[in-house]
């Protein structure tokens, strides 16, 4: 299996913080946060990844994560995310959008896709190893579960759908930016059509697959959080200071 950590964007809720460098190269404590998912990776046995980068400061990437090696990467490659077009005006062309970008770096092999800003300190491994087709997806309780994708439960706990950001969220879980897909994500993808923000959205791929009966899930073990507005950074910060004193 691949690794592909999508860490593209402006970083714009973090402004004025990401007028300086890459919101995924914000430190968390002692290391820029894409350490973090490259660690998860690692860790469970991936050590191919790319990385999609995207915004003015792409190129910082490369100083500071080199050729991977000291990161326990054996092959690193990036993909470039530009704007697209909507409604005259520039915008990311969201995260399906993203993971379009690394068709020829999977090369029909099975995919573990994550957010470069979620930390987490789980152990996926067992789910990488075990994993056959379709996708799964890793979900956490949390206590504002309408800033991310929340599933919706039928009465066998199966996922019937998972709502974007809702204003009244059917459970307390959210969908955390962990994800695998087999090899015929990158069709699904070609399939999406853009929201009302003119984005490739990562739940519509999501159902995509629980449509055909191809999605499964499994609660994340351990911390996580994502680091996109200031009091998930602070969060960040403060579990990944205690951890590594």
């Amino acid at each position: 299996m691949k690794g592909i950590i999508l860490a593209g964007g402006l970083g714009s809720r973090l402004y004025p913080l990401t007028y300086a460098t890459n919101k995924h190269l914000l430190p968390i404590y002692d290391r820029p946060m894409v350490f973090y998912p490259i660690q998860t990776l690692v860790n469970a046995g991936i050590t191919e990844i790319m990385i999609v980068v995207g915004g003015p400061h792409a190129g910082h990437f490369m100083g500071v994560l080199k050729n991977g090696v000291e990161l326990g990467i054996k092959h690193l490659e990036f993909a470039f995310q530009d704007t697209v077009d909507h409604n005259k005006k520039k915008i990311e062309g969201g995260i399906s959008h993203a993971l379009s970008l690394c068709e020829n770096f999977a090369d029909n092999s099975s995919v573990a896709v994550i957010l470069g800003d979620n930390t987490t300190d789980t152990d996926m491994s067992g789910a990488v190893k075990n994993f056959k087709d379709g996708a799964m997806i890793f979900l956490k309780k949390v206590s504002d579960p309408n800033r991310y994708g929340v599933p919706v439960f039928d009465g066998n706990h199966k996922i019937s759908s998972i709502e974007e950001k809702p204003r009244e969220p059917k459970s307390d879980y959210a969908v955390t930016g962990l994800y695998l897909y087999d090899n015929t994500v990158f069709s699904r993808i070609k399939t999406l059509k853009p929201s009302s923000r003119g984005e490739l959205e990562i739940t519509d791929l999501n159902n995509s697959y629980i449509k055909d009966g191809k999605l499964a899930w499994t609660e994340l073990s351990g911390f996580w959080t994502d680091a996109g507005t200031y009091d998930s950074l602070f969060v960040a910060n403060e579990y990944w200071a205690k951890k590594h004193l």
